[in-house]
């Protein structure tokens, strides 16, 4: 089994459940409140973790009981956390969730600590991705780090996967070479710079993104399935259909999952599958890392 490191973000989600999102100006009364680890790079590096992977993460923390709750629930499931530095009086960074009755939600993100997560700290912790054959990132930290960690796994030959959200501008250098991008329908318009909406659309878009230096693209489509993309042809994987709960973290799981089976040699196609079937058991879930599956219930249900 191939190692892999993530460079990226971690939050503590505060999910609200909700009848449904409130619009501007509109006050509503919510059904309930929780606490839970949430961040992209760390729901990506705790399901890596929890699907039996070997995982490391480069990431920052504060010094305060979210921190100290962030990395216990990472320790259980194995991740590697010593390339996640604790910030003398810094505050973790935090994510505010409404969910309503379909399952569907809203996020505002507060940076915190994942702002300070910078080429210093990757410098400090480059061991890791030495170590490491694949390396996944996200947009929930500073960009510049992000295409130095881009820079710096592809110097090194690494396996590159990026996850594209938030999704954000980036220079059209940034994307040459990289191995697998995974946005949704909605990051996918963002990084081509108009609304999709059709699966012609998405695909004209994604031919897009392959002329920019991309080698796959894994467009998840929700409910409607996984378009992958890559120079060789294209395939359309449809999705499990389960009743969501709630969605938060679902594209995370997906590409946590996606990275543990490509660390264990599976082709795209079937690294999909598998990571179709983590995500879906996950929506059925509230939560972002309580609603990651184990192993033993994705091959279940495979």
């Amino acid at each position: 089994m191939k190692k892999i490191l993530v460079v990226g973000s971690l939050n503590m989600d505060t999910v609200i459940e909700t009848p449904r999102i409130p619009v501007p100006g509109e006050t509503i009364m919510g059904n309930g409140i929780k606490h839970v680890p949430g961040g992209k790079g760390a729901n990506q590096v705790y399901t890596i973790g929890k699907l039996g992977g070997d995982v490391s993460m480069i990431g920052a923390v504060g010094d305060d009981s979210f921190g100290d709750a962030m990395l216990e629930n990472l320790k259980s499931v194995n991740v590697n956390v010593e390339g996640i530095e604790r910030i003398p009086g810094g505050t973790t960074g935090q994510a505010f969730i409404p969910v309503d009755a379909n399952g569907e939600n809203s996020i505002i993100v507060v940076g915190g600590t994942n702002s300070l997560v910078d080429e210093d700290l990757l410098k400090k912790y480059e061991y890791l991705m030495d170590e490491a054959d694949i390396v996944v990132m996200q947009q929930e930290i500073p960009l510049d780090t992000v295409m130095k960690a881009k820079e710096m796994a592809l110097a090194k030959g690494k396996t590159i996967i990026v996850d594209p959200a938030p999704a954000a501008a980036m220079p059209e250098e940034f994307w040459k070479d990289i191995d697998y991008i995974k946005p949704n329908e909605t990051e996918l318009g963002i990084l081509i710079g108009r609304e999709l909406h059709s699966k012609e659309e998405y695909k004209e878009a994604a031919h897009e993104m392959l002329k920019k230096g991309v080698k796959h693209l894994l467009v998840t489509l929700g409910s409607k399935g996984c378009l992958l993309m890559s120079e060789e042809g294209e395939e359309f994987l449809p999705a499990n259909k389960v009743k969501a709960v709630d969605t938060t973290a679902a594209g995370d799981c997906f590409t946590g999952a996606f990275a543990v089976a490509i660390s264990q040699g599976k082709s795209e196609k079937d690294a999909i599958a598998f990571a179709q079937k983590a995500s879906a058991i996950a929506v059925t879930r509230s939560g972002a890392q309580s609603s990651v599956p184990s192993l033993e219930e994705v091959l279940e249900s495979l």
